[in-house]
């Protein structure tokens, strides 16, 4: 996706008039600028909280992405798809409603994606718009092929959604890329009631620069690292099959975005004896291999070199004890001590392990940039004992193995759908 020169935009979508002219009449990729845009949003027509148009849209593009020849070959596209489904989206509205207050859109939401996740801004976009929002996305330059196929997505189930349903999208919703423009992104966060910003520290910081409406708020999701917690002795209890399909959902977990993603693990935390967490350790990362090589994922010469660097790093720091490698696809760094569990990441198929004697050492372990802990072998009982003792100190999200990319209404801590929306007090 080349990016517009200058201070213009390429709109993405809606990028296209459709067979019934219904999507207006931008050509693929149109270049306007950053005062059309707002200018042509400004008199659009108005959404509701759920307005039953947006859900019809959304549920057609989500049974899209479930086509078996497009989930085969992206299986991220398939969850997304899933997260999309009528009855998920009926639930999130529903989750809405009650109460003396009502909730009413929070207007015009800015989106800035990250250009590493390619699925992300359409969780963001999707939950904003269910809202009622009007909503501008901007799309990296730097997004990938995945990101692409999403936007034709989008374009193919407007094409085929009845005027109604056409009218009320395009004229509320914009996926756009653009340069490197303070112009731009200034003028529009000036103009929105909402930013979410998601990507690293620095992105957070270069866009809160600009400055927000008096009224407007911000929504960032910076910098953020995971971990899984594993109970050595539910692992050498577990069935051969268990243990494999364990290790496909932690494969799952760390390669769909080459272990990028905010939620994917870096540390395994194995909670027990030393001599069961060793044998544990070494039976998953033979499992993992496995797991690795069944999925067909591979990692580059070039990935490979970088990863012995790093893991080597470690090793000539004092911070690692002992370190291995299966080829090139998944490097394990056994920690001299648990405080000593990288946040920075290592290189695609990259983990570090440590021991600690009960969940409850986290609690002077974690950090607040700590987001999701994957887990095996502890009750929901354990869990929100953990919880109380963590006391905010860090962990959004504690979900089984297999489950740290599924992205759910509730992240980081935030719940999305209030933030897309303001309350209005009736009495």
């Amino acid at each position: 996706m080349a990016a517009p020169p200058s201070d213009e935009l390429a709109v993405r979508f809606p990028g296209r008039a459709t067979a019934r002219d219904a999507a207006g009449p931008l050509d693929p990729g149109a270049r306007v600028d950053v005062e059309g845009l707002l200018g042509g949003m400004a008199g659009a027509g108005s959404l509701g909280v759920g307005d039953e148009r947006v859900r019809d849209f959304l549920g057609a593009f989500g049974r899209r992405l479930l086509r078996p020849e497009l989930a085969r070959r992206h299986p991220e596209l398939a969850s997304l798809g899933f997260f999309l489904r009528p009855r998920e989206l009926a639930r999130t509205v529903e989750e809405t409603r009650g109460g003396e207050h009502v909730r009413v859109p929070r207007g015009l939401v800015f989106h800035i994606p990250p250009a590493n996740v390619d699925t992300v801004f359409v969780y963001s976009w999707a939950l904003s718009a269910l809202m009622g929002n009007r909503n501008v996305v901007r799309l990296s330059s730097r997004a990938g092929a995945v990101a692409a196929l999403l936007v034709d997505t989008l374009l193919e189930t407007l094409d085929e959604a009845d005027r109604e349903v056409a009218e009320a999208v395009a004229a509320t919703q914009r996926i756009v890329s653009y340069g490197r423009s303070d112009a731009v992104t200034a003028a529009l966060s000036a103009a929105c009631d909402l930013r979410v910003v998601w990507g690293g520290d620095h992105t957070v910081d270069e866009v809160r620069r600009h400055p927000l409406a008096p009224h407007a708020r911000d929504l960032a999701f910076p910098d953020r690292s995971s971990f899984a917690l594993v109970l050595a002795s539910a692992w050498l209890a577990a069935s051969p099959g268990t243990r494999e399909a364990l290790a496909d959902g932690f494969a799952a977990d760390a390669y769909w975005f080459d272990q990028a993603a905010c939620s994917s693990p870096r540390t395994v935390f194995w909670v027990g004896a030393p001599a069961e967490c060793d044998t544990a350790r070494d039976d998953f990362t033979t499992c993992l291999a496995r797991a690795v090589a069944r999925r067909g994922w591979t990692v580059d010469t070039a990935m490979a070199v970088e990863k012995r660097v790093a893991t080597y790093g470690l090793a000539a720091d004092g911070a690692a004890r002992a370190i291995g490698f299966h080829g090139n696809a998944v490097a394990g760094v056994v920690l001299t001590a648990p405080e000593l569990a990288p946040r920075r990441w290592l290189g695609t198929g990259t983990f570090a392990h440590a021991r600690i004697a009960s969940p409850a050492e986290l609690a002077g372990l974690v950090r607040r940039a700590d987001q999701t802990m994957t887990y095996f072998g502890f009750a929901r009982a354990e869990l929100a004992e953990l919880a109380a003792t963590l006391a905010g100190r860090g962990v959004d999200r504690m979900v089984p193995i297999g489950e740290a990319l599924s992205f759910h209404r509730v992240w980081d801590g935030v719940d999305l759908p209030a933030e897309f929306t303001r309350l209005l007090t009736i009495r």
